[in-house]
This record gives structure tokens, C-alpha cells and sequence, in this order.
């Protein structure tokens, strides 16, 4: 009977469970299955009944009603072993493809179609300036990622919508670094060479550079931290480089031995990064990005011992977009689709022509092509003679065939 009678009184003593602590274990509850779920789902599993849904990248556990479920497979990369399919929920197909559109202004789609249409199209001075810089970035980039060394987010509780790049370390965002880079010296370079309002330009610039930063976090790939470490190297180098580009642009195009000098540094910068750690996919990016930069400047300089001026006459300046017609923006895109095409094929029979040629030089068995690759007796010169080769196309061949066909 006393045992009884402590434990009512006990009973009677214990505090009553508030409004507050209900919502309290209501949300631990919904996180922790939130949890749970993504785990199943990256584990390639599937919660009981089929009624889970992971907690991923734009998806509200708990909220009303479940999201639609869509099963995606990310653009996988050929040299790594990752596994690209993952089941993922999004609430908003909105979202996913504009931050899958901000991440592909990182990537070599983008750059492949950006930088000829402004070299062929709208202004060759700029376009020039803009990739000396873009290498630049990209590079001290890509390297400090192997000095560094710091792992992508983890998933779970991370979900990846992407893993292309997965095999890179993740400080910092490269992403972020030419997303910023880029508009940012866009603007500096053309302002007062074109006629614009400052404002479109400073509003385009914000737009593309939080586009392309958000879209990293959002795909997985990168913490917030990456991000406002990319933005902010991204500016200390523009702030060191765009003082000196002009000056650069200026040796690549009339100094005598620039073509020996250029080629002799960006392949020790690339010897020099293969050595910082184990391979990655970033090794073949940095070899990949010297040798478009080694090949625009060598391109640029036989133009300018040649007499194929691409620059716009000193006498047209500022430029403007107001004689804009229906004849001038027909050719612009079929400039830009023939030369494209002629990028392409160079970079095939390039690629085919010096991975066996590499493999044979060095005695390295290609009956593995992805194996083969991850050598640096391979992937060096692959990709900095394919790319090179892709960059003098850029700047010289395909502005020779326009002069040729009369569309220059």
C-alpha cells in the first residue's frame, strides 16, 4: 500500500508535457526519419510500404502531402567507379533544373559554346582576356583542392544529385570560383569598351554569380563554407591578375619566343600539379585548362604574325548591340554551330590519336583505356596536346575556314 501510494504521489508530482515540448519531439521525431529515409534510399533501398521519402536537396520531410518521386541517373563520370544512380524526392522541378543549369555554367559545355561565340561573334580583345583569367582561376583552384584536401559532404545526411566531379576534394569550389570570376571580369573588361547600363551589368553579374554558387550547394557537392572560400579567392584573384592582364594579352600576341615560353610553363604548371596528390579527376581538368590557355595564346599570336585581325576596329569603339538584326544574329549562330562542330571533331581525333600514341611512347598497356588514363604518362599529354589543339582551333583554324567560306 505505501509503495502504492509513493508512486501516485510520484505520479502526482511529474510535470505536465507542455504545447512546446509536444512540437519539440514532434520535429526530432520527423528529422530522425528524414535521416532514416535518405539512408535507405542512397543504400538503394526502399522504406516499408514504399511511403518513405529521403530528405534530400529540396524535399520538406513531414510536410503535407509527398512530394513526387522521380528517379534520376546524374551524368556519371568514365574514369571513376561512382555509382550514378540514387532514387531522390524534390517538391520543385523548378529548382532542380535551375540549379542543374547554374552547375552547367561551370562546366565544359558551357565554356565550349561561351567563349567562341565571344571570340566569333562579338569581341576576339575581350574574349582573349577573359580566358587568361579564366585559367588562372581555374588553376590555383584545382591546386589548392589538392593542398588542401578536404573531403565532399557526406551522404547521408548530404544527398548528391550529382557525382561527376565526386572524386575532387571540395575546398573550394571551383564552381564558385569561375562563377564568380567570370561575370565579375566580364564586367570590368567590357564596361566603357561596350555601351551598356552599369546596373545590367552589375545585376547579371550578381544573378550569374549566386546562380552558379547556390547550385553547388543545393546539387551536394559542397558546403557552405566552400562556397565563400571559392567567392572570396575568386576576388583576390582578379584583384592581382586583372591589373596585369592587358600586359599578358600584349607578350602572348607580339613577344618573338611567346609560343616556346607559353607552351614551357603551362606543361611544368601541369607537371608540377600531377605531383601535389593520388589521381583525380581534377589532374586531368588542370592539364585539360593549361592546354586550352597555352593553345588560345599561341593561336592569338600567329594571328598577329599573320594579319588576321579579330579585334574590332579602334574606330567603332564603344561598341553597341543596337545595330542588332535579323541577317547579323542568323550568321552569329551559324558561326557558332560550324565552329563548334569543328571544335568537336578536332578534340575526337585528338583524343583518338594520343592516348594510344602516349601508351605506346611510355609502354603502358591501353587494353584498359579508363586505366591507362589515370597514368600521368597518359592523361598529361592527352589531354594538354587534345585541348591545346582545341584552343589554336579556337583562335586561328576556325577564323581562317570563316574567312575562307565569307562568314568572317
Amino acid at each position: 500500500g505505501r509503495f502504492g501510494q509513493r508512486r501516485a504521489g510520484a505520479a502526482g508530482r511529474r510535470p505536465l508535457l507542455t504545447p512546446d515540448m509536444v512540437a519539440e519531439a514532434r520535429v526530432a521525431e520527423v528529422r530522425v526519419a528524414g535521416m532514416r529515409a535518405a539512408e535507405v534510399r542512397l543504400a538503394g533501398g526502399r522504406s516499408s510500404g514504399g511511403q518513405g521519402h529521403p530528405a534530400g536537396n529540396g524535399t520538406v520531410p513531414g510536410g503535407a502531402g509527398p512530394p513526387q518521386r522521380w528517379r534520376r541517373r546524374p551524368r556519371r563520370n568514365s574514369l571513376t567507379e561512382e555509382d550514378g544512380s540514387q532514387e531522390f524526392s524534390t517538391r520543385s522541378h523548378f529548382l532542380y533544373y535551375l540549379f542543374s543549369l547554374g552547375t552547367e555554367l561551370g562546366n565544359e559545355l558551357f565554356y565550349i559554346l561561351f567563349f567562341p561565340f565571344c571570340i566569333w561573334n562579338l569581341d576576339a580583345w575581350l574574349g582573349r582576356r577573359l580566358i587568361i583569367i579564366w585559367v588562372w582561376v581555374m588553376y590555383l583552384g584545382q591546386c589548392t583542392k589538392d593542398v588542401i584536401r578536404w573531403p565532399r559532404p557526406a551522404s547521408p545526411p548530404v544527398v548528391k544529385l550529382e557525382v561527376f566531379y565526386n572524386s575532387e576534394y571540395s575546398m573550394p569550389s571551383t564552381h564558385a570560383m569561375s562563377g564568380t570570376a567570370i561575370p565579375l571580369a566580364l564586367l570590368l573588361l567590357s564596361y566603357g569598351r561596350w555601351q551598356y547600363p552599369l546596373m545590367f551589368g552589375l545585376i547579371l553579374a550578381f544573378c550569374w554569380c549566386s546562380l552558379v554558387c547556390c547550385s553547388r550547394i543545393y546539387m551536394g557537392m559542397h558546403s557552405i563554407l566552400d562556397v565563400i572560400a571559392g567567392f572570396l579567392y575568386a576576388i583576390l584573384i582578379l584583384v592581382v591578375f586583372h591589373p596585369v592582364v592587358d600586359l599578358i594579352d600584349n607578350f602572348n600576341l607580339t613577344y618573338k619566343y611567346a609560343p616556346l615560353i607559353i607552351i614551357s610553363l603551362h606543361l611544368a604548371l601541369g607537371i608540377f600539379s600531377f605531383t601535389l596528390d593520388t589521381w583525380s579527376t581534377s589532374r586531368g581538368d588542370t592539364a585539360q585548362i593549361l592546354g586550352c590557355g597555352a593553345g588560345v595564346a599561341c593561336g592569338s599570336h600567329v594571328n598577329y604574325i599573320m594579319g588576321l585581325k579579330l579585334d574590332p576596329p579602334p574606330e567603332t569603339l564603344p561598341l553597341s548591340l543596337s545595330s542588332l538584326t535579323v541577317t547579323v544574329f542568323g550568321k552569329a549562330i551559324l558561326r557558332l554551330l560550324i565552329g563548334v562542330i569543328v571544335l568537336l571533331l578536332t578534340k575526337v581525333v585528338m583524343k583518338k590519336a594520343t592516348i594510344p600514341l602516349a601508351c605506346k611512347i611510355f609502354r603502358i598497356p591501353h587494353d584498359d583505356v579508363r586505366k591507362a588514363r589515370q597514368r600521368m604518362e597518359v592523361e598529361l599529354p592527352y589531354r594538354y596536346i587534345t585541348y591545346g589543339m582545341v584552343g589554336f582551333s579556337l583562335m586561328f583554324i576556325v577564323p581562317c575556314l570563316f574567312h575562307f567560306i565569307g562568314l568572317s
